[in-house]
């Protein structure tokens, strides 16, 4: 079949693009910004793909006519007070064109459990998104899911990092919340099997795991496969407010999304029981299951994609392509040159720079800007990276995101997203057996230039150390 996946880039998408052609489909993945498109995908003979907008109505014209399924994978966790009326559009304009414009039998949207009576701002937007997309000229088939267990989400990142950091824990009432969590290995097999299955048309399930857990009871679980022993307090009196900044400066979440994650934190999400398991042969997997495949992948340094990934657990709101391009004037620059000794080795350092393997010289200097970034209202260091040893275009490295990653090329651009009076890249490049390495920063007003001469000392100290350590054999 002809399937068109919209959010291919997402951490839904890239994880289920492999299944999809190993059942050999043809895909049509629809994206943003083709530059986040890994080149294993957009290499790959069975995938076309294209740059749509789904706010744009007339950008959908690149969708082709012949589509037999697609899946809706859209969805917004924007803070802004406009992100109900985007996601309703972008539901609008999707089903406006596939009705008319493409001979789709089916529509499958991933959506979450809306059966609490009080549902956050988010999940009610789920909900209306769900009845935007119900149409005469083809079959919506949708699945409502809860908390998803992986590698690299949202949820599992966050709960990774209270239970490691945090030996006690005084935290807010809603740890006391129950919800139904499911890996993403189940929630990828509803979604694949669904295709073109007409016992599923026009219908919608809730999809979970096997166990009820509150969220302290998840984090015990948690604490249990990795051996630790953790003492967690509930406390009443945390705002959301509060609770917000609370998880915003322990874990690796922005705080736009942590406030976003309060709010739906508050809400049970408990799941109707329904014959979805039996139609498509299904048995999910419990909770503490989910959390040990989890570390399998971690362990073996297969996280296929992160919620990190996502340009909302960052400053940068903008295609990327718009930002390849460096600035050269009204710009301030500090440009090191150094001979390689060993092309080879330096590439892989500069590769598998940040993250665990921090910045190679100095790197209590850049923890403590990226402490500072934190108190400020920036990301700080905690994102790290997807993988340790791989970069693509859009992916998060520590306070700065991948514009453009090309071995071959000799060449890794970076753009900062911690909190700036200004614009700042950072570029890496191998030119005849020469690394150029160039740190750029575009002031804006006056403390943008008081800013430049300010970190002027230790630029010269970590700049330094970090290109000789670049070139060096060891």
């Amino acid at each position: 079949m002809k399937i068109l996946l919209t959010g291919a880039t997402g951490y839904i998408g890239k994880r289920l693009i492999p299944i999809l052609l190993e059942l050999g489909h043809t895909l049509v993945c629809s994206v943003r910004d083709k530059q986040r498109v890994p080149d294993e995908i957009k290499n790959h003979e069975r995938i076309k793909i294209i740059e749509v907008d789904f706010l744009n109505l007339s950008s959908l014209y690149q969708i082709p006519t012949d589509i037999d399924v697609a899946y809706y994978l859209i969805h917004s966790m924007s803070s802004s007070s406009k992100f109900e009326k985007m996601e309703y559009d972008c539901a609008v304009h999707f089903k406006t064109y596939l009705s008319q414009q493409t001979k789709v039998k089916q529509v499958i949207y991933l959506s979450g459990i809306v059966n609490d009576k009080q549902l956050s701002k988010h999940l009610l937007s789920r909900q209306n998104v769900e009845k935007t997309l119900a149409s005469k000229s083809y079959a919506l088939t949708t699945f409502r899911a809860g908390i998803i267990v992986g590698s690299g989400s949202a949820s599992f990142e966050i709960i990774r990092d209270l239970t490691e950091k945090l030996p006690i824990m005084v935290a807010p009432k809603w740890i006391k919340t129950k919800s139904q969590p499911i890996a993403i290995r189940d929630v990828l097999a509803y979604l694949s099997k669904a295709i073109g299955n007409e016992k599923v048309y026009n219908n919608s399930y809730d999809i979970f795991g096997p166990d009820t857990l509150s969220y302290r009871e998840m984090m015990m679980q948690f604490a249990s496969v990795r051996k630790l022993r953790r003492t967690i307090i509930s406390v009443p009196v945390m705002t959301p407010k509060l609770s917000s900044y609370w998880l915003y400066f322990i874990t690796t979440t922005s705080y736009k999304l942590a406030m976003n994650l309060v709010d739906s934190m508050k809400v049970e999400v408990i799941g109707k029981p329904s014959e979805i398991s039996d139609i498509l042969d299904i048995q999910p997997i419990s909770y503490k299951e989910a959390v040990e495949r989890a570390f399998i992948k971690i362990e073996q340094n297969g996280v296929v994609s992160s919620w990190k990934d996502s340009l909302i657990s960052g400053r940068f709101r903008e295609k990327i392509s718009q930002y390849i391009k460096v600035p050269q004037y009204g710009c301030f620059k500090d440009i090191k040159r150094r001979t390689v000794l060993d092309e080879e080795i330096t590439l892989d350092k500069i590769w598998a720079i940040g993250g665990k393997n921090g910045w190679y010289y100095a790197t209590f200097l850049w923890k403590l800007r990226g402490y500072l970034d934190k108190v400020f209202g920036g990301i700080g260091l905690r994102r790290g990276r997807t993988h340790q040893t791989k970069l693509n275009a859009g992916d998060p490295l520590d306070f700065w995101r991948v514009l453009y990653a090309n071995k071959e090329e000799k060449r890794l651009l970076l753009f900062a997203e911690m909190r700036l009076p200004g614009e700042a890249w950072l570029e890496f490049k191998i030119v005849k057996n020469e690394l150029y390495q160039r740190a750029i920063f575009r002031p804006k007003g006056i403390l943008g230039r008081m800013y430049w001469y300010a970190v002027l000392p230790f630029h010269g100290i970590i700049f330094n150390g970090m290109i000789n350590k670049l070139v060096s054999k060891k």
